[in-house]
Formats: C-alpha cells, structure tokens, sequence
C-alpha cells in the first residue's frame, strides 16, 4: 500500500511548523479561504503568535511574541485543524505527509515552515546548550538557577541578549570578531553599547559590583581582549578572540567543563551556552524528493515563495531567498522576516488555488529590523552595515554618549542604509530618503546636523 493509499484525510493547505512563518501563514490562509480546510502540525502544544502588531512606516514594523496554547488558532479559524506531532517523512510524488505517530495526511498545498536548529559548537555534549525553543530555554533557565559561572560563545541576537540579561552569576563572553554584535553593528556603535552592560539597570537589594572594562592592545592580526577588572562578584566577564575550540573536562578540575580559547587561556564553567547561529531544519523532509537547497543548506524558494518540488512551499528560516533581490534588501534569519514571509507566502498560496495574479511583496523592497540591544532601541534599514558594497561607500556617524547613535551608510551620493541606536526618532524620514533615492551630496554632512531639523528638512 503506498503512502497515498494511507491517507486518512487529505487538506486544500498543509502547513509544518508552529513559528512565526507557520503560524502567520495559517492565519493568512484560514482568513482569505475560509472554505479551504488547513491543518497545522506542530510537535508541541504550543504556538508562537505575534502580539501588538505596530506597522511603524512603510516596511518597519513593531511586535511582540508570545506563546500561546495551540486552541487559541481552532478557536479563531473553524476550519483549522491542529496535528500535534513532529513530521516522519514527506512524499511529494504523492502529495502525503507522515507524523510520527505513523498517520498519513494529503495535501494539494504544503507549505514548510520548520524554522532553523540551533548551530551547537560540539554534538551530543551534556554541557553544551543551544538555545532554540520554549524547552531549551526552560532548560536554560533550569541550569542557570545553579550556576556559578557560563560561556557564552556567539556573536548575534541570541548572545547579545544573553549576556546583557543573565544576573547573579558570571558570565564569560567569547566571540570571535573584533567587536560585539558583528551580525548587526559596527566597532562604533559596539563601543556605543559597551558602557552599558557597566550600568543603566535598577540596582538589587543584593549589591554586586559590576566590573570595570579595560582594552588589552592587541597584538599584530590578533583582536582586542575586554576583560573585567576588581570585585570577585564581577557578572561580565568579556573576552574577544579570533577563534575557540571546546575541550572536554580536564581531569582532576574543579569545574564541570572546560573551554580553551587560543589566546592561551582555558576557562572552566558549569556550561556552555552556543550560540553561533542556526541551520535550516529541513529534516526529514529532503529523503526521497528533490528539493534544490541553497549553499547555507536552506530550501531554494522563488519569488512566489516556492521550492522545487511541485506545490510545495517554504517559508522562515527553513529557506532561502533565491529570486533577484533588490539592492536595498537582504535575508537575515530574523523574527521580523519569518513574519513577512509567512504571510506573503499564505498570500501567494490562496492565489494560487484561487488562480489570482500576485505580485512580491513591497517589503522585500527595503531591509528593515526594529530590535531591542542592551535597552536601546535599535532600527536597522537598508544595507545597514554597507553589505556587498565594498570600500565604495561613505558613513556619516552621530553619537551623543549614553543618548543615541546614528549611522548613514551613502552610495554614489544616495543614502542605502543606516543604524539608528536609541530615540532618534529619524526611522521613517530615513526610510523615505532610502526608498527615493534623492541625490543627498549637497547636504554633506549636514544630513546629520544635530542642530537641523532633518525631519522637517525632508518633509
């Protein structure tokens, strides 16, 4: 008996994965058919769903995630179906998806939205955490309660919020470029931030001092070594380097497990957090069918947001962008582009069946993140960090100590990219400004002025 024959019930829309994408896009598919039958699988019992919704401007927007019990989307959407299981196998010939408790479901659309895995420095090791989902942060959460000292080792989001929030135990930070927060800053607006991690949160009733920074030159080609200084109680403990093994628990220590770094120093703690990023989760659905991948691994989707296979769809971290991107736009693994993704590629779903033209969204137009760093506000447009530009580029910085940090990255006299760190409140004229493509020569440095209202200069 084939896959097909098996089937005890076959859906119009098959959506894989309880994220952001999945969720988005069940709820964009259930509101815009509600005739169509949908089902949702999802290993756990839990959803991801987005919250105070804010469109900020034209391609910013601002939400919040939480997760909710999976009821609440049957509640809504009457003609949602709820599958609580991880997925065994797909058969794309077939049109049939296996869960792991062995049932079988057709589908005419499927969309995969199984998200990314955490990158773990080392496999199958009891010390070593990534941080991914609801269960590994509880496990997190469980471990840190007991902890004295952790690694931290990673460089993005996830790090960057770690070691800024973790309190009451010390943290070592081990990151392999030059400056924090490389995936989204510059050195300037690192150093911007570093201060803060000293101060800037209400004091406990337990007082612990917090340490002092002090900049070790670095040697030639090596990096720059922040390391804390004073109280034994210090919480932050920084240390940059250009790369790091693990290694296991040497013998006769007094720590659960060891880290060596190659500036020659070895560092014991009760674990390690990695934090290096995540990988497309596209197990199982690769064995057997002829999915194209991307060279990060990521399922190759076109710009109606479809992979190879007929009539399968792929959204989130699961895939990558393969159309011609604009020159303002790139794909990030970011909250903000599973959202966006997962509701274009419902969009373009219900088009199909419905045969409607639809054209790529406008906000793939123009990269834009809102985020939150170390308590300041962060917005992030455009080639924000001078991506794929080369030493064809100008910046234009504004910093105001512990207050704000602004940064324009110009291309051929043309804004095409800017951080902006803190309440500056410029996120919609500079969107603007990189949309137009206004010639911005004549200004100089002007543009940033503090003394000139550039929001009225604009308007």
């Amino acid at each position: 008996m084939g896959m097909a024959d098996k089937a005890e019930k076959t859906f119009k829309f098959v959506v894989v994965g309880g994220g952001i994408a999945g969720v988005t896009c069940v709820e964009k598919l259930s509101s815009q058919i509600p005739s169509a039958e949908v089902a949702l699988i999802t290993a756990g019992p839990h959803i991801k769903a987005v919250t105070n919704f804010k469109q900020v401007s034209k391609t910013l927007e601002e939400f919040e995630i939480e997760e909710r019990p999976s009821s609440v989307l049957v509640q809504t959407f009457p003609n949602l179906t709820v599958i609580h299981s991880a997925v065994k196998s797909l058969n794309t010939t077939s049109h049939c998806i296996e869960t792991a408790d062995g049932r079988v479901y057709g589908y005419e659309k499927l969309c995969i939205c199984s998200g990314g895995r955490p990158k773990l420095l080392t496999q199958d090791n009891p010390y070593v955490l990534g941080i991914r989902d609801t269960d590994s942060a509880q496990e997190f959460q469980k471990r840190l309660s007991k902890a004295r000292r952790i690694v931290v080792v990673g460089n993005g989001g996830i790090a960057l919020e770690l070691v800024y929030e973790v309190e009451g135990c010390e943290v070592i930070w081990a990151i392999k470029d030059k400056a924090i927060g490389n995936t989204f800053f510059d050195a300037g607006a690192a150093q911007f931030l570093i201060p803060s991690l000293d101060a800037g949160r209400p004091e406990r009733l337990v007082q612990c001092k917090r340490p002092r920074y002090t900049t070790e030159e670095p040697a030639d080609g090596a990096s720059h070594i922040y390391t804390a200084q004073g109280s034994a109680l210090a919480e932050n403990y920084f240390i940059l380097l250009s790369v790091f093994f693990f290694c296991p628990s040497l013998s006769g220590g007094s720590w659960p497990v060891y880290v060596q770094l190659t500036n020659g120093k070895t560092i014991g703690c009760d674990f390690v957090v990695s934090a290096t990023g995540v990988v497309p989760n596209t197990e199982p659905f690769l064995h057997g069918n002829n999915f194209l991948l991307a060279e990060d691994a990521g399922l190759r989707v076109d710009d109606q947001m479809m992979t190879s296979e007929p009539d399968v769809y792929a959204a989130g971290d699961v895939c990558t962008a393969c159309w011609e991107h604009s020159s303002l736009w790139q794909q990030m693994r970011l909250w903000t582009q599973a959202r966006q993704m997962g509701w274009y590629v419902g969009r373009c779903m219900a088009a199909h069946v419905l045969s409607e033209p639809v054209e790529l969204d406008f906000c793939f137009e123009l990269f834009s993140h809102i985020t939150k760093f170390f308590n300041y506000k962060v917005v992030l447009l455009g080639k924000f960090n001078g991506q794929g530009l080369g030493s064809n580029q100008e910046l234009l910085v504004r910093c105001t100590k512990g207050q704000e940090y602004v940064k324009v990255v110009l291309h051929g006299g043309r804004m095409v990219g800017a951080v902006l760190i803190g309440e500056t409140d410029l996120e919609e004229t500079f969107e603007n400004l990189i949309l137009n493509q206004m010639d911005l020569t004549p200004y100089g440095e002007d543009l940033l002025n503090p003394n000139i209202d550039i929001e009225d200069y604009f308007d």
